[in-house]
C-alpha cells in the first residue's frame, strides 16, 4: 500500500492532536478536586504520584514504542487517558483518585516519547525533518484552539454538574484512537529496525549523560517543572484575583466564577495557540540559545511579580502559557536532532523521565508551601528558585553553547 504524502500525514496528525485536548476539564480540574474535599497537600501528592508513575514508566514505555511501533504506543496512550478521565466520574475519595491517576500517568508516559518520535521520523522519511519545529508548533496550536472551545464549554458544564466535563473529555480522547488508525507506521517499525534492551541502555548512556544533551535536558527539566507546578495554581489564584473584581460589575457579577474561569482559560489557551503556531519563526529569529534563555527566564521573572502586585498574576499566566508552548517544540527538536532513529522514542522518554524526576519534589513542596503561605507566595518562591538554580546551570553547565542552533548536528 502506498504511503500517504507529507501533507496528508500532517493533516491527520493535526486532527489527532485535536483529540488529545483535555480542555473540558482544564479550567475546573483543581476546583473539582477541591469540590471533592481534597486539600492542596493531597492535590500536590496526586501530582507527585503522577510524576513518579511517569518517571518509572517513561523508559519502559519509550522502549515499547520503539519495539512495537510509535503509532501503536500513541493508540494505547489515547485509550489509557480516556479510561482515566471516565474514572473521575465515579471516584469520591482521595484513595479513588490515586487509582484513576495510574492509567492517566501511564498514558502520559506512552505518549511523551512516541508522539514526537513518530512525527520526526514520519517527516524524515519524507525528507522534511527541517519542518519539525513548525509542524510540531502548529499541531500544538490545533490542540490549543480545540481547547479554547472545550474550555468554555467545560466551565459551563461544570456549573450544571461537576462530572459532565470529565465525560466529555473522555469521549474526545477516545476518538483519538480512531484517528490514529489512519496514520502510517514509521518505516523503522515496519522494517523491524529496533534495539535490544542492552543496546537501548547504551544509547541512553551515550546520548543523555554526555554533551550536548546532558546539561540541556537538565535545564529544560527545571523550566518545564516550574511551569507544571505553577499550572496547578492558575485556577485558585485566578479565582482569588477575579472574584472580588467581577462581583462589582453588572451582569458579570451574577455569573458563577467557574464559568468566568472558562473564558479566562480560553484566553490563556488562545494566546498559547498563536504562540505555538509561530514557534518556528521564534526559533529562526532568536536561535536556540536566545530562545532557551529568554523564554524560561522571562517566565520565571513574570511569576515573581505577583508577590508584590497580585493582580499581575493573570498577565504572568499569559506569559507562562505563551513562552512554554513556544519553548517546548524548540527543545524537542534539539533533542531529536541529537538522537538516532532506532532509539528515538526511548531517548525522548528518558528525557521526559528526567523532567518528571525534577517536578515530583517540586509539586509536593509547592503543595506544602501553598497550604502554609498561600498560592501566590508558593509559586513566586519556586520561580525565584528557578532563577537561582538555572542561572548557575547556564553559567557553569552551558546547556547551549554560544552560536549553537537547533539542527546543526543531527544524529545519524
Amino acid at each position: 500500500m502506498t504511503s500517504p504524502d507529507t501533507s496528508t500525514v500532517v493533516r491527520r496528525f493535526y486532527l489527532y492532536r485535536a483529540t488529545t485536548s483535555v480542555g473540558f476539564v482544564t479550567p475546573v480540574y483543581t476546583l473539582f478536586l477541591l469540590f471533592k474535599d481534597l486539600t492542596y497537600t493531597q492535590i500536590g501528592v496526586l501530582g507527585a504520584l503522577s510524576a513518579v508513575l511517569v518517571l518509572v514508566g517513561e523508559v519502559p514505555t519509550g522502549y515499547v514504542g520503539d519495539r512495537v511501533g510509535r503509532r501503536d504506543s500513541m493508540l494505547l496512550a489515547s485509550l489509557l487517558s480516556s479510561t482515566s478521565l471516565a474514572g473521575f466520574v465515579f471516584v469520591e475519595t482521595f484513595a479513588g483518585f490515586v487509582v484513576v491517576y495510574v492509567p492517566w500517568a501511564l498514558g502520559l508516559a506512552f505518549a511523551s516519547g512516541s508522539n514526537d518520535a513518530w512525527l520526526y521520523d514520519a517527516l524524515s522519511e519524507r525528507l522534511a525533518e527541517e519542518k519539525f519545529t513548525r509542524i510540531r508548533g502548529r499541531a500544538g496550536a490545533v490542540q490549543r484552539w480545540t481547547s479554547v472551545v472545550t474550555m468554555i464549554a467545560g466551565s459551563v458544564l461544570f456549573v450544571f454538574d461537576p462530572v459532565v466535563p470529565f465525560v466529555a473529555a473522555a469521549v474526545l480522547n477516545a476518538t483519538g484512537a480512531v484517528v490514529l488508525l489512519s496514520l502510517p507506521r514509521n518505516r523503522q517499525s515496519l522494517e523491524g529496525d529496533t534495539l535490544a534492551v542492552r543496546e537501548a541502555m547504551g544509547v541512553l548512556r551515550a546520548d543523555l549523560t554526555a554533551p550536548p544533551l546532558r546539561a540541556f535536558v537538565a535545564y529544560v527539566a527545571l523550566s518545564f517543572g516550574l511551569i507544571s507546578v505553577a499550572n496547578v495554581y492558575v485556577q485558585p489564584i485566578t479565582v482569588g484575583v477575579l472574584d472580588g473584581r467581577l462581583s462589582t460589575l453588572p451582569v458579570v457579577g451574577e455569573v458563577p466564577v467557574a464559568a468566568t474561569l472558562g473564558l479566562m482559560y480560553a484566553g490563556f489557551t488562545a494566546v498559547a495557540a498563536v504562540a505555538s503556531y509561530y514557534a518556528g519563526a521564534v526559533e529562526d529569529l532568536l536561535g536556540l540559545r536566545g530562545a532557551a534563555l529568554a523564554l524560561p527566564f522571562g517566565t520565571a521573572a513574570a511569576l515573581v511579580v505577583p508577590l508584590v502586585v497580585p493582580a499581575f498574576a493573570i498577565p504572568a499566566f499569559f506569559v507562562m502559557r505563551a513562552s512554554g508552548t513556544v519553548f517546548r517544540p524548540i527543545a524537542n527538536r534539539y533533542v531529536n536532532d541529537h538522537t538516532g532513529s532506532a532509539g528515538r522514542a526511548t531517548v525522548l522518554s528518558a528525557a521526559s523521565m528526567v523532567y518528571a524526576l525534577v517536578r515530583t519534589p517540586l509539586k509536593v513542596g509547592a503543595g506544602l508551601l501553598a497550604d502554609a503561605t498561600g498560592e501566590i507566595p508558593a509559586v513566586a518562591t519556586l520561580a525565584l528558585g528557578f532563577l537561582a538554580v538555572a542561572g548557575l546551570l547556564v553559567v557553569f553547565g552551558r546547556p547551549v553553547g554560544r552560536g549553537e542552533d537547533a539542527g546543526t548536528t543531527p544524529a545519524d
